[in-house]
């Protein structure tokens, strides 16, 4: 396979852009070619977990139309993968196909791209670093397996980033801890959300991490706001920022200073 569909969620597109250019710089320096379709701007999750599912049908059938003749379509999130691979079959037989042809991108670098052609990329990360997965790649795409199942243990996410240079993790004391964001759960149960949230800081306070890295922007965003509330300074970065080779100094430059030096 050399040519993979990037679909960036909408999240990343206006939030975290920097996530999703890293995602594409990653792919492509990994020997793929990489289309990025125009016109899907939402899997549709957000309104279908709200109960308006008709809403959210709406953007799913939008993204199952911009991508019915994509062969691999890689998502930088795991709940978004989910929701598609769960709900485009609705859509008809092309949404069928876009569902099944559709990966989370830890899965598709773990599975299909390989170990040894992300090690190949020779980038490095000399911090102590924690791992967070979101529940949705956690239980519902299998990227690890839970604490909780008695299985052989196994971890994508942690996997592929031991192939980069000088990089070592933190142990937490409840390794797959939920971040209590959850989408909407943020809204309508927001004091709850809060609680488990702050829960996780401080898990990932006492380990001695240097910076979290994480399988889904959704569960950095609501963690990276509690803590900057909290006054805590804890750098935050998707997986594929690590393997593209971004730096914790690259993170503090302003994002028009890293769009000129390219």
């Amino acid at each position: 396979m050399t040519s993979v569909a990037l679909f960036v969620p909408c999240y990343i597109d206006q939030l975290y852009p920097r996530m999703g250019v890293a995602a594409l710089q990653l792919l492509e320096r990994l020997g793929l070619d990489v289309v990025v379709p125009a016109g899907a701007a939402c899997c549709g999750q957000p309104p279908a977990n709200a109960g308006f599912e008709r809403q959210g049908a709406l953007a799913l059938r939008r993204l199952v139309s911009t991508f019915a003749q994509c062969e691999r379509i890689v998502v930088p999130s795991g709940s978004c993968a989910l929701h598609i691979r769960s709900h485009a079959g609705s859509v008809g037989t092309a949404g069928a196909q876009v569902a099944a042809r559709t990966v989370e991108l830890t899965t598709f670098l773990h599975d299909e791209v390989g170990l040894e052609a992300v090690a190949e990329l020779g980038v490095g990360f000399p911090h102590r670093v924690a791992l967070h997965i979101g529940c949705h790649g956690l239980r519902g795409l299998g990227l690890a397996c839970p604490t909780e199942l008695q299985g052989p243990r196994f971890d994508k996410a942690r996997a592929l980033l031991e192939t980069v240079g000088g990089i070592t993790f933190a142990t937490l004391q409840r390794a797959d801890e939920c971040c209590g964001f959850g989408g909407t759960f943020a809204v309508t149960e927001a004091a709850v959300s809060s609680r488990m949230g702050h829960d996780r800081l401080r898990d990932l306070d006492g380990s001695g991490a240097e910076a979290l890295v994480s399988t889904d922007a959704s569960c950095l965003m609501h963690l990276d706001g509690l803590a900057r509330r909290a006054g805590l300074a804890l750098p935050m970065l998707h997986v594929a920022e690590v393997l593209a080779g971004t730096s914790l100094a690259a993170l503090a430059t302003p994002p028009l200073a890293r769009t000129a030096q390219g």
